[in-house]
Order: structure tokens, then C-alpha cells, then sequence
């Protein structure tokens, strides 16, 4: 076992934090306040390449494989999470499924310019009457005239209101279900039949655009059937799914990480009876715990991410670490709060809007329940 990470991926890793630090933590207020990115932002993102960071430079990536990608994206979960969500749903589920189902011509045609941050993409799976039971879902896909037509809502698309290319998960055989009756479709957002619908006003989040997406006779070419394989679409979703798990937990230690340092610093800062409270056991102790946990998240996504860029299956090992994750940031987050005070529940501190986006992560991409139904599957069949 090596555990150390490749200089050029630390060299990575050292960038993305001062892209951070001092680029986007400056703007947290007004990303807060205004609901919105600044696109002077996205586009300086894209010209560093943070939207293409795993896929070959083949493709108009930076070539960092999945271990490099969560590096990164763990060095922006220290801010805002608006900026970690647009790249996580553009590059590990949006982009990511046309890198994993897309035919040759499919990926060199729009993968340049996703990658390169010029176009945004979404993927789009969860609707009104389906989430975590994502075989079910209603959304047609018909053949009629060497087109095929959509029809249906997608709901909660994360960049599904900005987004320029979607792909959308549609059942072209209900009866076959999961086995041959999903596929996956590249839509523009010029396509005829194809809006955004509801935008939605969330808990947390500020900045992250989410919304509807209605399908009304929307009109896809056949050359946009993801894969070419009408059919082969839940398996393409399942495997971008399984890397989206992975990057959202490396963000979510990133995020408690930072949160700890915000901590130890306060504790240390802040004077009670005399002395400062980081002098109290009961201090100690959530610092402690904390510490702990972050560090075990942070070997289980490197591990996860090393298996997925050694082609190897890891289903589980992203479920383990999707549900560890996003349930230790919230245990982190909250343990912070505490030792904040009454201070960290102002809206001016940054752990207040910490509180309200690490809720989130118990339920988006497979809440926690599903994960555990995962592990136990993949352990049963073991």
C-alpha cells in the first residue's frame, strides 16, 4: 500500500485551495445573498479547467482521474457548496454519463466544451412519482418517424435551469423496467418540446440552481440516444451515480474539515470562566471526535476513488463512504455550531450556512437508506 498522493495531484489539490481561498470564499456573501453565482466566476472555473477535471485530455479534460477530481472538489467543499454542487452535478453525473455510456462520436462532440466549462450539463433521473425507486420512473421515450418524443417531469435537476445539455433518463419499455426498459438521451436546451418549469427556493444550497425540467413531445434525434443502445440507460446512471457518491463525500470532508479548523479556532479564541474554552474536556472531546471521523472519511474517498480509477467496481465502497460522509458532516457541523454558540447561529457566520447545506447530503444522490439497502445487498450476495 502507498498512501501518498502523486505530486501533480497535490500540485492540484494546492491550487483548487487558493482558487478557493482567495477567489470564492470572498464571495460567499453575495452568492448567499443574491441566490447566483457570479458567471464572470463560472467562466474563470472553466478556463482552469475545474469542470473537466477527470476526463482525458482526449476529450478537453485535465486528465486527473477520479483520485485528482476529489482532491479538488474536497478543496471546495471549504466554501460556499454552490460551487462544489454546479461542478459535481455538471462533471460526475451530468458530464460523466455521456464519458461512461456516450458513443466516440457522442463524446468528442460534446465533451470539449462541458469540459472545458462552456456549456453546462445536468443529468436529470428524479421525478414527481419516483426518486430513490429511480426503475420506476414515467417519463416516455417514443419512436415515431426516426425521432424519438419525451414526455414527462423531471423535478430537483441540480444546473437543470442553466443547463445546456441534459441527460435524461426516460422509460422506453416500462414493462422491462430497469432491465432494457431505460435509456438515457442527450437533450439540448434549444430541442423543441423541451423547458425548465418550477425553479425551486431550497433550505440550503444559496446559489445551486435547481429546478423542474418538462418534457412536452420533446423532440430527440437518434443520433442523441445515449450509448446508441436504447435499453442500456439504468446501467450508465448507476455508474455515474457511483462516482457522484464519491465526489459529494470528498467535498463533504473538505466542508468539515474547514469547519473543524473554524472550531479549534474559536475554542482557543474564546474566553469563558476565565479561560478559553478549548481548556474544557467537553471541548476537547468534540474536537476529538470530530477529527477523527474526518480522517476516516478522508482515507475511505481516496480509497474509493483510487478502485475507480483502476476500472474496478465500487458500488459498495461509494455507498460506504456516501453514507459515512454525509452522515459525519452533519455530525461535524452540528458538534461546531455547538461549540460556536450562539455566535454560529447568526446569519453573518459561516457556520450557520454550513448547518443549513450539510442537511442535504443525507438525501441527494441516494439518501441514506438507500445506501444502506445498497450495502446490505452487495454483503447478502457476497
Amino acid at each position: 500500500m502507498d498512501f501518498d498522493i502523486p505530486e501533480e495531484l497535490q500540485l492540484l489539490a494546492r491550487t483548487a485551495r487558493d482558487f478557493v481561498e482567495t477567489r470564492l470564499q470572498p464571495l460567499e456573501k453575495e452568492v448567499e445573498e443574491t441566490d447566483s453565482i457570479p458567471s464572470d466566476v463560472l467562466k474563470e472555473m472553466g478556463q482552469l479547467g475545474f469542470f473537466g477535471l477527470p476526463f482525458p485530455e482526449e476529450y478537453g479534460g485535465v486528465g486527473a482521474g477520479d483520485l485528482g477530481y476529489c482532491l479538488a472538489l474536497e478543496q471546495f467543499g471549504r466554501t460556499s457548496a454552490a460551487f462544489s454542487n454546479i461542478i459535481g452535478a455538471h462533471t460526475s453525473i451530468g458530464s460523466m454519463s455521456i464519458f461512461l455510456g456516450g458513443t466516440e462520436d457522442q463524446k468528442r462532440r460534446y465533451l470539449p466544451d462541458l469540459a472545458a466549462g462552456k456549456k453546462i450539463a445536468a443529468f436529470s433521473l428524479t421525478e414527481p412519482s419516483s426518486g430513490s425507486d429511480a426503475a420506476s420512473i414515467q417519463t416516455s421515450a417514443t419512436l415515431r418517424n426516426g425521432c424519438w418524443i419525451l414526455n414527462g417531469t423531471k423535478i430537483w435537476v441540480t444546473n437543470g435551469p442553466i443547463a445546456d445539455v441534459v441527460v435524461v433518463y426516460a422509460a422506453n419499455d416500462r414493462a422491462k423496467s430497469a432491465r432494457g426498459g431505460i435509456t438515457g438521451f442527450i437533450v439540448e436546451k434549444g430541442f423543441k418540446g423541451f423547458r425548465v418549469g418550477k425553479v425551486d427556493d431550497k433550505m440550503g444550497l444559496r446559489g445551486s440552481y435547481t429546478g423542474e425540467l418538462v418534457f412536452e413531445d420533446c423532440e430527440v434525434p437518434e443520433a442523441n440516444v445515449l450509448g446508441g443502445q436504447v435499453g442500456s440507460g439504468f446501467r450508465t446512471a448507476l455508474g455515474a451515480l457511483d462516482i457522484g457518491r464519491v465526489s459529494l463525500a470528498a467535498g463533504a470532508v473538505g466542508s468539515s474539515q474547514h469547519l473543524l479548523e473554524l472550531a479549534i479556532e474559536h475554542s482557543k479564541r474564546r474566553q469563558q470562566f476565565g479561560k478559553p474554552i478549548a481548556a474544557n474536556q467537553a471541548i476537547q472531546w468534540m474536537l476529538a471526535d470530530s477529527a477523527v471521523e474526518i480522517h476516516a472519511a478522508r482515507l475511505m474517498v481516496y480509497d474509493a476513488a483510487w478502485k475507480l480509477d483502476q476500472k474496478r467496481r465500487a458500488s459498495l465502497e461509494a455507498a460506504m463512504v456516501k453514507v459515512y460522509a454525509s452522515e459525519m458532516a452533519n455530525r461535524v457541523v452540528d458538534r461546531v455550531l455547538q461549540i460556536h454558540g450562539g455566535m454560529g447561529y447568526m446569519k453573518d457566520s459561516p457556520v450557520e450556512r454550513a448547518y443549513r447545506d450539510a442537511r442535504i447530503l443525507r438525501i441527494y444522490e441516494g439518501t441514506s437508506e438507500v445506501q444502506r439497502m445498497i450495502i446490505a445487498e452487495e454483503l447478502l450476495k457476497s
